[in-house]
């Protein structure tokens, strides 16, 4: 009984039982309409023919009297395939016909028998002599009586095959319905089985552990598919945070420790005559740049979540590139460098407006930190480029660049090259960039500029001149 309630909760298995009831109801008023209809075709039939020989009875009685009446009649009953017909005189005798007996008071009403009555016929066997008929029954003014009728064995055995025949589709419907319960049923309960093991072992804890999927493409492979989305979604999301917090507890240990030796030097300097103000300012720039750092976290964090308020816009790709290139250009001449623009024209596209910019910021500054090299004047390029409905923002320097080796490395938070340590930073602009080109449904990519380094930025986008607009 339980396999038998956890059967009936399968969708599918109670879909087919009540296709199967809405075929059986179907096919009850099917037997029911078919069986009446030609039950009423056949009577009709039959007393029309009954009436068709009683007007030629009664022509002939007419005509020849009640001699040439039992002539005919006898004669008719002689023939194959013959109607019923009877006659008797007022007592009830027979005196010519086809018919043995009657069911009894059949005789005792004139007009068409109100319903079918059972009679015999001569020279048939015991068994098959019994039959059923309608018939009219006229009464003659010396009380003799005549019955014309019609046999109903056709019509009860056209019945009987309609009704037989209807009844063997439902009984073969019934079984091929309980083997698809079983078939059907057994397969979505040992699918769910699966489903719910998994399940169980993701609740343990297992976040690797996956939903089955068998291929079939129906309702349970879509669900599971979209919750090994789900899950894989998680498991990043719990991947980067527990990176988060092993990089933290390391990469925060130094600057930490920085901040309290300084603060211990200026407990120090703080003494008659000492001036503790250059200990506090550099205290203060130590703690500005661990609010900047867990800033970029938290960005990070939410970016990747989908909790950041992107609000995507249709704006001027071009544009937001000038104006952070342009806020970048005193410190590029500071540094004795050059920023160069290249883009094709206003190029509108759905973005963050927000986050788009502070990508560029951030490969723009990681440009000029990182793209300093003594043997050359650093130059910065900044291009933006449409390749099949994709925007491509590329920023490349000159400088001494990132092993090939070390690219994928360098997309980690946290992550630093070692010739890149002694200089200010925290590892996380690369990073910051990464989610942002993800929630955009884009890509980040690191390549080799020949010499110096190229980072580009791809995302869909939709080129177009602002003239188009009007």
């Amino acid at each position: 009984m339980t396999r038998l309630r956890d059967l009936m909760r399968v969708t599918a298995v109670r879909l087919s039982a009540v296709y199967l009831g809405l075929f059986a109801l179907f096919a009850v008023i099917l037997l029911v309409y078919v069986t009446g209809t030609a039950s009423s075709i056949l009577q009709t039939q039959n007393q029309e023919t009954i009436a068709e020989e009683i007007s030629e009875l009664d022509r002939l009685y007419g005509a020849t009297g009640i001699a040439g009446l039992v002539r005919s009649i006898d004669r008719r009953s002689r023939q194959p395939g013959a109607s019923l017909y009877l006659v008797t005189d007022a007592t009830g005798r027979i005196l010519a016909g086809n018919v043995e007996s009657l069911e009894a008071g059949v005789l005792d009403e004139a007009g068409f028998t109100a319903r079918p009555f059972r009679y015999a016929r001569f020279t048939e066997s015991e068994a098959d002599r019994y039959h059923l008929a309608v018939a009219e029954v006229v009464k003659l003014p010396n009380g003799m009586r005549i019955l014309v009728g019609r046999d109903q064995t056709d019509q009860d055995r056209i019945r009987l095959v309609v009704r037989n025949a209807l009844i063997l589709a439902l009984g073969l419907m019934s079984v091929g319905a309980l083997l698809a319960w079983f078939l059907v049923g057994r397969t979505a309960l040992h699918r769910l089985d699966r489903m719910s093991l998994a399940t169980a072992r993701i609740m343990g804890g297992d976040l690797d552990e996956r939903l089955p999927v068998s291929g079939a493409g129906d309702e349970f492979d879509r669900l599971s598919a979209n919750l090994n989305g789900l899950l894989a979604r998680i498991s990043l999301l719990q991947e980067g945070l527990r990176q988060v917090s092993d990089n933290i507890a390391h990469d925060l240990k130094t600057p930490l420790t920085r901040l309290r030796n300084r603060i211990e030097a200026a407990l120090g300097e703080s003494g008659p005559g000492g001036d503790p103000r250059q200990a506090l300012e550099s205290i203060m720039a130590e703690a500005d740049g661990m609010i900047r750092t867990f800033d970029a976290l938290l960005m990070i964090s939410r970016v990747e979540a989908g909790s950041h308020p992107a609000l995507k816009t249709e704006v001027d790709v071009a544009e937001i590139v000038a104006g952070v290139a342009e806020l970048y250009e005193p410190s590029a001449e500071d540094a004795g460098g050059t920023i160069t623009v290249e883009t094709p024209g206003p190029v509108v596209a759905a973005v963050s407006r927000e986050l788009i910019a502070q990508a560029l910021s951030n490969l723009i500054d990681n440009a000029l930190k990182y793209g300093t090299v003594p043997e050359r004047p650093l130059e910065v390029s900044i291009r933006l480029a449409m390749s099949e409905g994709r925007c491509l923002l590329s920023v490349a320097d000159n400088g001494s660049g990132v092993p090939g080796d070390r690219r994928e490395r360098v997309l980690e938070r946290f992550y630093r090259l070692d010739q890149s340590r002694s200089k200010p930073g925290s590892g996380l602009g690369l990073s910051l960039v990464q989610a942002i080109a993800g929630i955009h449904g884009g890509s980040l990519t690191l390549d080799d500029a020949s010499p110096g380094l190229r980072v580009t930025l791809a995302f869909p986008a939709e080129a177009r001149s602002r003239g188009d607009d009007g």
